[in-house]
């Protein structure tokens, strides 16, 4: 009969979302429940099924571009809007005839926060981060999942574990840091109580995960201290007035960042989720400030980005991004790997030839660099060689690689006549400095706070916040005459001018020729290797070794009293 067929698929629905036979109380009085529940009973579940469906089929999409996913995204949140009002508006009803419990609705809010959280990493839009957020702080005040603790069912508790540490990751992103080392207590003790409960094999895995955060918190390099010996917590993101302005006069290009491939691979460098500690930093110096997402849209569902000014991140290298770049676009492709380097002398020079980057962790790695145990005539199959990116020279360019082979990209090779430059960091470090890789590398972190990597190459840890602030004061001075060098070079190449337009690749440019002075100047760094290069490269005389930048590092030196720390002039034998 019509009934009959009517609970079956009330029931089949049913036993998909909770895995039993049976999800309506007081099974032998279900002819009582009223028609209109039954139905809504019927909606959530058509709803719950739905959202699982296309949440689950996020993991086929690419991870790159806009037009094959941003649709699905779209699709996903407007089914999942539907489902948080559905319960909100009939939770009496479905508490009663569905039975359903806090940490469903937990789960809910959890998979609406990893969308938010999923998109901004495909848009780096960081007011998403903020709605991430938002729905991971609503699961903790509400305590969604206090009850799953009391249940004898241990996938549960992972449920709630895993929430935990996506919640970390979203305030480490935030600079949320108190509120970090916060969920870190509480996640330590869950997790010590799931261990004890539970004869699980994951203990060491979930163990791992709070060492793996610990060490990333760790890894901050400076204390900010206010007048109360409080911590004070910074935003390393694009804020307004952050980067020297354009002034009358300037020709520079009018091309726009529009897409980057951020990619990391170090070994053992401090890492959390799928972020290690140089991805984290490259990502934030490539972001502005979050903005309030309630100004941008009427509901959380709505995607369309009409007035997007942030850059679209993705964490993954295909040559998709480049059919898609609009015109006078820029990619951006960041390589923080291991260097893997060529066996012997090869007869010719080729793109090839020079080794590259580690792409696979699961190699024979020593001292930080790969060793290659095969015949000189083959090539290492995990690695990303300078000419693997050749295809991206067909739109302008913008290479960034911290590695100890960064120099295998120094004589890269522009087929296509596009702008193109390339930001290569030192190969070898000081001896006092080398243990610190771990903590993440001191060009990345040159060009994600160059006061922070001032203050690390100088040996300082904490500093009081005024001074932080004076010292800042003078780096807006030292980076106005950075970019008027640049500006008026007549001999500069002009991919540098073509690129300065845009206000994320402008900052990344100053910040590397402060590095280059800064660097030249300190005493400890005494070898040609130890100084970073560029491509095209940067005139050395009127720009990374001029007079002015030099007493400008001196005057910044004076200012924290490490003087001490810097020759007078340049080096006379590079």
């Amino acid at each position: 009969s019509c009934t009959m067929i009517y609970k079956l698929k009330l029931n089949y629905f049913i036993m998909i979302q909770n895995g039993i036979t049976a999800a309506m109380t007081g099974v032998g009085a279900e002819d009582d429940i009223p028609l209109c529940e039954r139905k809504t009973v019927t909606d959530f579940c058509y709803l719950l099924d739905k959202s699982k469906q296309l949440f689950n089929g996020l993991r086929d999409l690419p991870q790159y571009g806009h037009k094959q996913w941003q649709s699905y995204f779209g699709r996903t949140f407007d089914i999942y809007t539907k489902l948080w009002k559905f319960q909100q508006q009939h939770r009496q009803v479905l508490d009663n005839r569905y039975g359903l419990k806090r940490w469903q609705i937990g789960e809910v809010a959890s998979k609406i926060g990893q969308l938010y959280y999923h998109y901004y990493l495909r848009t780096s839009e960081t007011s998403y981060l903020n709605e991430a957020f938002s729905f991971y702080s609503a699961i903790r005040q509400r305590s969604y999942y206090h009850q799953v603790n009391k249940e004898d069912r241990p996938e549960l508790v992972v449920k709630k574990l895993r929430y935990y540490a996506r919640f970390i990751v979203v305030c480490l992103l935030l600079n949320k840091m108190d509120l970090v080392k916060v969920l870190v207590k509480e996640l330590s003790e869950e997790i010590e109580d799931y261990t004890q409960r539970f004869n699980t094999e994951d203990q060491l895995e979930w163990n791992l995960v709070l060492q793996e955060v610990a060490a990333f918190v760790e890894a901050d390099p400076l204390m900010l201290l206010n007048d109360d010996n409080a911590v004070v917590v910074i935003s390393n993101r694009l804020q307004e007035g952050g980067v020297p302005p354009l002034e009358q006069g300037m020709v520079v290009g009018q091309l726009t960042l529009a897409d980057a491939l951020i990619v990391g691979n170090c070994n053992n460098q401090v890492k959390f989720s799928e972020l290690t500690i140089d991805m984290f930093r490259m990502l934030q110096a490539l972001e502005r400030e979050p903005v309030n997402l309630a100004t941008q849209s009427s509901k959380p569902g709505t995607l369309v980005r009409e007035d997007s000014y942030t850059l679209p991140v993705t964490l993954y290298v295909d040559t998709s991004p480049l059919s898609e770049l609009p015109a006078n676009s820029v990619l951006l492709v960041y390589l923080s790997a291991t260097g893997v380097f060529p066996t012997g002398r090869s007869e010719s020079e080729g793109p090839y030839d020079f080794g590259g980057v580690l792409t696979n962790t699961n190699r024979d790695v020593v001292n930080g660099e790969m060793v290659q145990k095969r015949s000189q005539a083959q090539k290492e199959m995990h690695c990303l060689h300078p000419g693997d990116l050749f295809s991206f020279t067909r739109k302008p360019l913008f290479i960034i690689v911290d590695s100890s082979n960064s120099t295998a990209y120094k004589n890269f090779s522009n087929l296509f006549g596009q702008p193109l430059v390339c930001l290569l960091s030192p190969t070898v470090y000081p001896k006092s400095m080398q243990d610190q890789c771990q903590r993440g590398s001191l060009f990345t972190l040159f060009l994600y706070n160059p006061l922070m990597g001032f203050l690390s190459v100088c040996g300082l840890s904490s500093m009081r916040y005024g001074l932080w602030e004076k010292a800042q004061e003078l780096l807006r001075k030292v980076f106005h005459d950075i970019g008027q060098m640049i500006t008026s070079s007549r001999v500069i190449d002009q991919a540098y001018l073509q690129f300065y337009g845009d206000e994320f690749l402008r900052l990344l440019m100053i910040r590397f020729v402060f590095c280059c002075t800064t660097l030249r100047l300190h005493k400890l760094f005494r070898e040609a290797r130890s100084f970073p290069e560029s491509y095209p490269p940067l005139p050395k005389q009127e720009m990374v070794e001029s007079s002015l930048l030099q007493k400008h590092v001196l005057e910044l030196a004076a200012m924290l009293d490490v003087q001490n720390l810097f020759s007078d002039g340049m080096l006379d034998n590079y």
